[in-house]
């Protein structure tokens, strides 16, 4: 007897079971500049970037090697992995370092006004060998189109997350912010960040098939 073979699961794809942590454990401080920031109440070193901005706390479900496990939710990703991919640029899908003479691959969604400018993605990158799978598996790509862009300049951007402020009533969460928020705002010490951004701007348009695996 035959068996179905095992669907691959993006490795920043949140999984069944993994959950947020509570509001609750968010405090209103003050930052090493003296403005006002969020923190946990046992707050650690892990829990903000290089940057300083706290960012979200996300339980993980692993299986005994290490490796996420259980239900696929395929429209979340999981803040912490998709972080840690976008930081070291590794793969989304297998986390190989990714490393091209000719540039790192990242996927996008198409779009008609094109792409001859900066662009700010909190795509991780990918592997050629799975990219195609990667712009199926993401609902967003599947369903708008996907281009892809090899790029050779991409700094950190900022954060996609979401605002909170401080009132006579306490500390209150204001809307998802879809938009990044660029490290230098005025205003970041008070979002709990939720995804890496980069700004790709030194890129080319490629066509998957013509790329060549690298060595």
């Amino acid at each position: 007897m035959t068996t179905a073979p095992q669907i691959v699961v993006p490795y920043i794809t949140a999984r069944e079971g993994e959950e947020a942590d509570s509001f609750l454990n968010l405090r209103m401080g003050r930052g090493p500049d003296g403005r006002p920031r969020l923190r946990y109440v046992d707050e650690a070193p892990p829990d903000r970037d290089l940057k300083g901005v706290l960012w979200a706390r996300y339980s993980m479900s692993l299986d005994t090697f290490g490796q996420p496990c259980g239900t696929p939710r395929w429209r979340m990703v999981h803040p912490h992995r998709q972080r840690v991919t976008m930081a070291l640029l590794r793969c989304q899908v297998c986390t190989v370092q990714l490393k091209r003479t000719d540039g790192i691959l990242f996927l996008e969604t198409a779009g008609e006004e094109g792409y001859d400018g900066p662009v700010k993605t909190a795509q991780p990158p990918v592997c050629l060998e799975h990219a195609r799978m990667a712009a199926g598996r993401c609902p967003r790509l599947r369903a708008r189109g996907h281009v892809a862009l090899l790029a050779t300049r991409f700094p950190l951007y900022g954060v996609i997350g979401h605002a909170y402020q401080w009132s006579a009533s306490g500390l209150q969460a204001l809307s998802d912010m879809d938009s990044p928020i660029p490290y230098r705002h005025p205003q970041i010490g008070m979002f709990l960040a939720s995804q890496l951004v980069r700004e790709l701007r030194e890129y080319k348009v490629v066509n998957l098939d013509d790329l060549v695996p690298a060595a």
